[in-house]
Parts: C-alpha cells; structure tokens; sequence
C-alpha cells in the first residue's frame, strides 16, 4: 500500500510541476481517440467525425484544466503553495533585502 501512495503522490507532483504538459498531452489522446472512434462509425460524413472529435477534445481539456485547477487549490490549501508563490516569497524577500542596504 505504501508503494502505490508513494506512486500516486509521485504523479500527482508531476503533474503539479507540468501542468501544461499534462493537458496538453491529455487532449491530444483525445483528440486521437474521438478520430479513432468517430471513423470507426460509417455513415456520417468526414466533416462531422472531424467536429465530433473536435468537440469530445474540446470537453477533455476542460475537464483536464479543472482538474489542474483542482490539483493547485488542494496544493495551496495543504500549503505547499504552488510555484509561483514560492518564487516570489524567494526573490522578494532577497529584493527586499538588498533595497534596505
């Protein structure tokens, strides 16, 4: 069990420091997957398999976004605090410092 969590939270940090990656890599299997599915069906013509897939990518994005968004509130609630508020805790303390001198 602790190997699975120790996986899980690995992936979950990976997905934290790439969250664009992740989406980006998210919709593009789907995007796959709906042209996959949608030529699979016959009878519908080439330009509706293209907006269907286009639509089903479209859907998995958002959902992939939300879910990044969801995976940032729950880094900042356990306060970790996401990238960019560490970054500026480091370089404005240090800018702050070197003003008063």
């Amino acid at each position: 069990m602790a190997e699975e969590k120790s996986a899980l939270q690995s992936a979950r940090e990976w997905v934290v420091d790439h969250k664009l990656r992740a989406v980006g890599t998210l919709w593009l299997s789907g995007i796959a997957g709906s042209i996959a599915y949608n030529w699979s069906r016959p009878g519908i013509k080439t330009s509706v398999k293209i907006i269907h897939a286009r639509l089903h990518a479209q859907a998995l994005t958002l959902a992939a976004l939300a879910g990044s968004a969801l995976v940032e509130y729950y880094d900042h609630q356990q306060g970790s605090g996401s990238k960019v508020h560490q970054y500026a805790k480091q370089y404005l303390s240090s800018d702050g410092s070197s003003q008063k001198e």
